[in-house]
């Protein structure tokens, strides 16, 4: 922990000192807006300013979900940023720790191209072709924003202190859970470059993807648990990774399409195929693609209360530039969608390398990027190179920014890609609230049911903020 928070503290100083006018401008004015909306202790000033104590700039408390198991984090982000001619470049610093000593910390960049191109005017035809109106010419001739690349760098190392493993397989018994605790540093960049928009019909939006990181893992066991510690239990062979963990070079490439039909239909494709070298280890090595197909049908039409992640936005913001974020809203409209989403994963390896267990996706509960999948299960319960998940949701508005929210959950791993079908699905249901205030980030409580195992009671709160990106995974 303590390399993790010398790191951002070093980062926070370098973006400070490299900005200092402008900082000092910006934590008056932020001091300004905290002192007006928290200097009477009301109840009715109480959501005013908890908006500026967790979502203003530069710095505000940090606060979410950790992975399952570890408890809920609570910290501090700093956020800055700068804009030129044809770039927005913005950081992200936050460190956060939670009760059971698990902590995650990271610096995060954003470069943004965001070049200003010329449309030229529509030149007055003679004949008996249409001239275009005066209007329409003036309206084609003015500056527009070309659809922006992003490109990414970070460091980020979190710690874990309780993980659960029940072995490999859908089959895997539930007598066989341990636990064991994980340290992962990622540092790397990707880039995401749209290509494509047809406005016509479908609004169809086209982009390529590309990352590249390192990837450092170091596991613990952990016997002062009431199950047992991992190493008690499985072996190497049992548990691939579990004797060393060598560092990796992963790369990645993938496409994402957005088609958007009407006002009701929406659909958001993803395709990756991600590989990882361990340059010191070659029996750790392995190739994996994945396949993210997601449909959402808007009931009422495509509207939101709050804006979604975005690409442009840090983790830590909920508006671009440093601009107020949107207020909790107290709407009366309703909203409602109908989502259905198949998850296709498989990794390919020689006949003399293994997966490593900690890099494997899991069903049950929710995975260690905290995405909920058969969630009656036990966090982390299955665990394997390949999955299939299909999931089909309802979310519907109750009032303002709560929502009612259920799902239905199928899917298996499986330790081998032929063993991979649509036979002997594991399956679960999920009903509860979900709450989208504002800027902060989305929360949800669900209460699961369905499979042989009982049922789980699950809280999340999002790690980024609505209308921020995402983190890098830790898959």
């Amino acid at each position: 922990m303590r390399w993790g928070l010398l790191m951002v503290l070093w980062l926070a100083g370098t973006f400070a000192f490299a900005q200092e006018s402008m900082l000092r401008a910006e934590f008056r004015r932020e001091g300004e807006r905290v002192s007006d909306a928290c200097k009477d202790f009301a109840f009715k000033t109480v959501p005013g300013c908890a908006i500026e104590l967790f979502t203003d700039h530069p710095l505000h408390i940090a606060a979410g979900s950790m992975p399952p198991q570890n408890g809920f984090g609570v910290g501090a982000a700093f956020v800055a940023d700068k804009n030129t001619k044809s770039w927005r470049l913005t950081w992200d610093v936050d460190a956060v720790g939670s009760t059971n000593g698990s902590w995650r910390a990271g610096g995060y960049m954003k470069m943004i191209h965001t070049p200003m191109i010329q449309i030229k005017p529509i030149i007055p035809t003679t004949g008996g072709t249409p001239q275009p109106s005066p209007e329409r010419r003036a309206e084609q001739s003015k500056l527009t924003v070309h659809p922006y690349t992003v490109f990414n760098l970070y460091a980020q190392s979190i710690s874990l202190n309780k993980l659960y493993f029940f072995g490999l397989g859908n089959d895997s018994p539930l007598a066989g859970q341990s636990v064991f605790g994980m340290t992962q540093t990622i540092v790397g960049a990707n880039v995401i470059k749209p290509v494509y928009e047809w406005p016509a019909i479908t609004k169809l939006k086209l982009a390529l993807l590309g990352e590249v990181n390192g990837r450092f893992v170091n596991l613990r066991g952990d016997p002062g648990q009431s199950v047992p510690s991992i190493e008690t239990l499985y072996t190497n062979a049992t548990a691939p990774g579990l004797a060393s963990q060598p560092g990796f070079v992963q790369l990645g490439e993938g496409i994402r399409i957005e088609p958007v039909f009407g006002d009701h239909f929406q659909l958001n494709y993803l395709g990756n195929f991600q590989q990882f070298f361990a340059p010191s280890s070659s029996d750790n090595s392995f190739l994996r693609w994945t396949v993210d197909l997601n449909h959402t049908f808007y009931l009422y039409g495509y509207t939101e209360s709050a804006p979604k992640n975005t690409d442009t936005n840090g983790p830590d913001e909920c508006a671009p530039g440093g601009e107020k974020c949107p207020e909790v809203s107290h709407s009366r409209n309703l909203n409602g969608s109908i989502g259905v989403r198949l998850l296709l994963s498989e990794s390919i390896n020689s006949a003399t390398s293994a997966v490593p267990f900690y890099f494997q996706q899991t069903l049950g509960g929710s995975d260690i990027d905290g995405a909920m999948a058969l969630g009656s299960y036990q966090d982390y319960r299955f665990r394997a190179p390949n999955l299939l998940l299909l999931q089909e949701s309802f979310e519907h508005s109750i009032w303002g920014p709560f929502g009612l929210k259920f799902m239905i959950d199928q899917g298996r791993v499986a330790v081998t890609r032929g063993d991979l079908g649509f036979d002997h699905l594991r399956h679960s249901f999920a009903a509860g609230l979900t709450l989208r205030a504002g800027g902060f980030p989305m929360v949800s409580l669900m209460f699961a049911w369905g499979g042989p195992e009982g049922h789980h009671n699950i809280f999340n709160m999002n790690t980024s903020l609505l209308g921020g990106s995402s983190r890098p995974s830790l898959y």
